[in-house]
């Protein structure tokens, strides 16, 4: 199979940095994505809803570390071939399930989950598309079951961000403020029970070595310094995420099925 190469101009933010061999793409990283993980108390067999698994490393940490089922849904092609050869490599076929398709279309999946798990995925809808998502993650937990969501915050200037960050990571971002986020779950009938926020740390590169690996971040450095439209984008990305540093950050929520 041909594979299709990717447009480094018109590529979204977290595609950019997927290429540039970043694997931990949340706004506030592996230990942020750890403690919402803690929150949660994963038992043995319990079942995890993931949207946009993308290369499905996700999914593959889930079902080692807390010996979950999880099913995962993606939309790129390429990311699924990716993500099931991934799984694959990892032996957890039996454990792990990439579908294809879109997180506005879950009806795909006609089963209910003791947890869905959402990471930047919010973010990047508009308020219309929040809402609507949110009503379907609700009507894919079992009751009483929770919804675990990873997302970018802006506590301030929300919409000179919002026009800022579409243009540097090529989506239509909106980021909500604490209040915001919790009201929109709260709409969809999802109780938040705890909820945490910090700085943003995407690209920062203390925290890059710390989650990474000195390995994979001498790649990533390297990918950036010698590949021009990379390290352009990269350059944007950062320029707007230091520009608003005392805005932006990340928000996780844990909220339960009422």
């Amino acid at each position: 199979m041909t594979k299709i190469p990717l447009n480094l101009q018109t590529a979204s933010g977290h595609q950019v940095l997927a290429a540039a061999g970043k694997k931990y793409l949340r706004p506030g990283g592996r230990i942020a994505t750890d403690k919402l993980l803690m929150w949660a108390n994963l038992q043995p067999g319990e079942t995890v809803l993931e949207l946009a698994s993308s290369f499905g490393y996700s999914a593959i940490a889930l079902a080692q570390r807390y010996h979950v089922k999880v099913i995962g849904i993606e939309k790129n092609h390429e990311s699924v071939i990716h993500a099931r050869a991934n799984i694959h490599a990892a032996g957890l076929d039996n454990q792990i399930e990439i579908i294809e398709g879109d997180i506005f279309h879950l009806e795909q999946i006609p089963i209910k989950f003791d947890y869905v798990l959402a990471e930047a995925i919010l973010t990047m809808q508009s308020p219309q598309g929040k809402a609507k998502l949110l009503a379907a993650i609700h009507h894919h937990l079992k009751p009483g079951e929770k919804f675990l969501s990873h997302e970018l915050l802006a506590s301030n200037k929300e919409a000179e961000i919002r026009k800022e960050l579409a243009q540097v990571i090529r989506v239509n971002s909106t980021p909500l403020s604490e209040t915001s986020w919790i009201q929109a779950f709260a709409t969809a009938g999802l109780q938040v029970q705890q909820h945490h926020t910090g700085s943003m740390n995407l690209l920062n590169w203390q925290r890059m070595l710390q989650e990474e690996g000195i390995v994979n971040t001498i790649k990533i450095l390297w990918n950036i310094l010698t590949q021009p439209l990379i390290r352009q984008r990269v350059l944007e990305m950062r320029h707007v995420f230091h520009k608003y540093h005392q805005e932006l950050g990340y928000i996780l929520i844990s909220a339960v099925a009422q």
